[in-house]
Formats: structure tokens, C-alpha cells, sequence
């Protein structure tokens, strides 16, 4: 696809630049790995069909993000009948990637609390753009990292106080 006055090599750099940032980002917020590199691809490529506007974006990586965990919601809205679980998604182990107990930590908060953390700290939004992109008031991002950093602490002081 061409797209009339955009530069590929502008999207490619784009790219190359953040696909791993966005899949650790869509990882964090409790998307199985196979899952989670599928969203981003898809993200991506409607990054690249809409990009004119996604670049026009103060941050494109947080539409990518935020594209992505949707079409993992959307997927599994359709499906969600069709799968039970049993156990936790799986771990993500590509290099450059957080603790897998502090992820598993990240998956246990609530969607809102996992949201700001990984829109914070993964994709580095600061508490005005996390408040725009999720269409919250800053205070209210605040307090929801507030509590989300609570609460992982109090897990992995629990989880560090057990592997002694």
C-alpha cells in the first residue's frame, strides 16, 4: 500500500523502534505471549493503513498498545465460550524482559491499575498523557498507580520473603 506523501523508510523507523517496547507493553497487561505477538502485529499493520493519523499522534506507540490489547479483548469476546483456563497466561521470555514474578504481579491488578502501570512505566507516558489516553483525570491516574504500586510491593516482598 502507498501512501501519498508519507515516507515508508518514516513508518519503518517507527517500527523498528518500538515493536518491542509495544509487545512488552501488550505482555504486561496480561496478553499471552503467542496472543500478544499476533495484537501487535495486527496493531501495527493498522498503524501503517491509518498512518497519516496514528503519526499525527503525540504518542503512536500508546495507540499501538492500546490496538492491540483491544484486539485481544475483541478476539476473546468472540471466543470467550470456546476456551477455559486453567492456569495463569504464560510467561513472556524474550530478552529485555521485567522479572516473570514481577509480570505475574502486573497480570493479578485490576485492568485499570495493569493500564496505568504499563502506559507509565513500559511505554514511559507521563501521568498527563496516561490520563488523556485513557480518558481519566490525572488524579485519578495517579491514585490508580498509587495503589497498583502498593500492591505489587506487598507481593514481592511476599515473593522475595519465600525464596530465601
Amino acid at each position: 500500500m502507498r501512501h501519498s506523501g508519507v515516507s515508508n523508510r518514516e513508518f519503518v523507523e517507527f517500527y523498528a523502534a518500538n515493536k518491542d517496547r509495544c509487545l512488552r507493553a501488550v505482555l504486561a497487561s496480561g496478553v499471552r505471549s503467542v496472543e500478544a505477538e499476533d495484537a501487535v502485529a495486527e496493531a501495527f499493520a493498522r498503524a501503517w493503513a491509518s498512518w497519516r493519523k496514528v503519526r499525527a499522534l503525540k504518542h503512536p506507540s500508546a495507540w499501538v498498545v492500546r490496538t492491540a490489547v483491544n484486539a485481544n479483548i475483541s478476539w476473546w469476546r468472540k471466543r470467550r465460550r470456546e476456551v477455559v483456563w486453567d492456569r495463569p497466561p504464560d510467561s513472556a521470555t524474550t530478552d529485555g524482559e521485567p522479572p516473570s514474578d514481577l509480570v505475574a504481579a502486573v497480570r493479578r491488578l485490576p485492568r485499570r491499575q495493569r493500564e496505568v502501570v504499563v502506559l507509565r512505566y513500559l511505554l514511559d507516558l507521563n501521568t498527563a498523557a496516561t490520563a488523556d489516553w485513557l480518558g481519566i483525570a490525572p488524579g485519578t491516574v495517579t491514585a490508580h498507580l498509587h495503589h497498583a504500586l502498593a500492591t505489587l510491593r506487598t507481593h514481592l516482598v511476599e515473593t522475595e520473603g519465600t525464596n530465601r
